[in-house]
């Protein structure tokens, strides 16, 4: 029998040792086709070994991206089962990479987030070039050391950290902009602590409206319409803004000849013209939703199973347009600095902004797909479930947040991480759940604690008063001398229940929903993103130079 288990073990290792092995292998080769086609295509140009090299690294902070980052669109459908694994991979994976192909590659700033002056590089070119290669390599390494951990964190806070400690390697501390810093590590509280607070909110109106209803098929009728109506308007309002930011000028043309009404000629989507497109779409989804949900409601069931099931179609778009709009933003963190490299490296000198070649932006694009199929199960699994237990309501009411929020943050010029916000979203509603749980319990345990200790009053009542006739007798036969010596016993132990049910009322316990030490290691891992990503590329900038000079 022990053989027999061993052997099953063994199997099971090698099955194990064997997928990973191939893993390993279909990451090294879409790595290897990148440094191979960069430095064929460049041949001929000074310093082309630095492109390649970079490319490659690029390629491999892509992948760690997708890895990582990408589970916070998809994960909350994920554990709700609104989506198999399956298919939130493939649904991240087309969307992704369509935000990156079609939306992404806007002319991006040089250095992300104006962290640091590059002024102070002077003429040194490649003293940045390895900067940039230095940072670009320690964020993906932090990247993929947060995701071994099963460690959502910050891929805008991870590169960041690389650019600015390689800057303060290459230049020293009086290049880095330490109030752009401020705000970021500012954004560790106000990214998690909105999404918390928005994605609370949302799921206590579901719960308010529609679960604690006794009709909870009549109160769905009513308000399902209106909060997926409302995830629509937050949506498009988001994609507008975030999304179609490098192919606005052609949406505006395109409306401008072929509609009735016209759009203001600007390089970039106003918050009015967002809010106003997905005002439109939120209209006729209202419709739409409310005459589907009139259908289901002829079978539906009277709880909150079958209100839940109502929330898995939208869920699954907000997968997809997270996923495009994720895609079409964050894409520049994995070749920004690669971009800034090529520029660097065609042009000889250092610019303040650098245009994203389309192979660069592919690099992302196809980096972030290969990461996120080969090794983005592991933390979508640690999003969707680990964390917290989900449902379709508590993954819509995070999905809703991380659309607002970032729409709120970006039009007061707060500084927010998608993660953070993600992750927030998932911590608010778990202890939400918590909070709704312990009064609920409180009140029950409360109730019947004092209907224990009026009993238990009326009994000690009772004793004190025989005690009492007993004691004013001048003379006691043997039996009552007896009851005396029990009396005194009872009543110490009446005494007794009755501090205890009050010790229980003053001590109510809560139940735990939300995994402590999973909050513990995600905010450790948030607070050490930039210091850890920062220390790593001055190490990192110290090998490449000291190996080149």
């Amino acid at each position: 029998m022990e053989i027999r288990t061993l052997k099953k073990m063994e199997k099971k290792a090698l099955k194990s040792s064997g997928l990973d092995f191939l893993k390993i292998g279909l990451a090294l080769t879409f790595m290897a086709a990148v440094l191979i086609y960069s430095f064929a295509t460049t041949g001929g140009v000074p310093n082309n070994i630095f492109l390649a090299i970079a490319a490659l690294f690029g390629a491999y902070m892509a992948m760690n991206i997708g890895a990582n980052d990408v589970a916070n669109n998809v994960g909350p459908a994920v554990g709700s089962k609104a989506l198999t694994m399956g298919g939130a991979i493939m649904i991240a994976v087309i969307f992704e990479a369509a935000g990156a192909l079609i939306a992404g590659g806007d002319v991006v700033k040089t250095i992300k987030k104006g962290i640091i002056d590059i002024s102070a590089f002077g003429n040194h070119t490649d003293v940045f070039i390895w900067a940039m290669m230095a940072a670009l390599l320690a964020a993906a390494i932090w990247l993929n050391l947060a995701t071994a951990f099963k460690a959502p964190v910050s891929t805008t806070h991870s590169i960041v950290g690389g650019v600015m400690g390689a800057g303060i390697a290459a230049a020293g501390f009086s290049i880095v902009d330490w109030g752009t810093m401020g705000k970021i590590v500012a954004s560790w509280v106000i990214s998690p602590l909105l999404g918390g607070i928005i994605a609370a909110g949302f799921l206590y109106a579901i719960k308010k409206n529609i679960i604690y209803k006794d009709d909870k098929v009549t109160a769905a009728k009513k308000w399902v319409p209106v909060f997926v109506s409302l995830m629509s308007w937050a949506f498009i309002t988001y994609l507008t803004l975030k999304g179609l930011k490098k192919v606005w000028p052609h949406i505006v043309s395109f409306v401008n000849d072929v509609m009735f009404f016209t759009l203001p000629v600007t390089k970039k989507p106003t918050l009015l013209t967002a809010l106003l497109f997905g005002l439109i779409v939120a209209i006729a989804v209202y419709f739409f939703v409310k005459s589907r949900v009139k259908k289901s409601s002829l079978t539906m069931k009277n709880d909150k199973a079958s209100v839940n099931v109502l929330f898995t179609i939208p869920l699954i778009f907000a997968a997809a347009l997270l996923s495009f709009a994720h895609g079409a933003n964050d894409v520049a963190n994995a070749i920004g600095p690669l971009a800034a490299i090529n520029d660097a490296v065609m042009s000889g000198g250092i610019s303040n902004k650098a245009e994203i070649p389309l192979w660069v932006m592919s690099i992302g694009a196809v980096g972030i797909a290969v990461g996120l199929a080969l090794y983005g199960p592991k933390l979508i699994k640690t999003v969707g479930s680990e964390i917290t237990e989900l449902d379709q309501m508590r993954a819509f009411s995070v999905a809703m947040a991380a659309a607002i929020t970032v729409i709120i943050a970006s039009q007061l010029g707060l500084p927010v991480s998608s993660t953070h916000i993600a992750i927030g979203g998932v911590f608010g509603v778990g202890f939400l759940r918590e909070w709704l749980d312990r009064e609920n319990k409180a009140v029950n345990i409360i109730d019947q604690e004092q209907e224990l200790i009026i009993d238990e009053e009326k009994t000690l009542k009772a004793y004190n008063a025989e005690l009492l006739s007993l004691d004013e007798k001048s003379k006691k036969s043997k039996s009552e001398y007896q009851r005396i010596v029990e009396l005194y016993k009872l009543i110490d132990d009446e005494e007794i229940k009755i501090k205890e049910a009050k010790k229980v009322i003053k001590n109510v316990v809560k139940t735990e929903y939300v995994k402590r030490d999973a909050v513990k290691k995600i905010i450790a891992a948030w607070i050490i993103t930039v210091p850890a990503a920062g220390l790593l590329a001055a190490l990192i900038f110290f090998v490449i130079r000291g190996m080149l000079i």
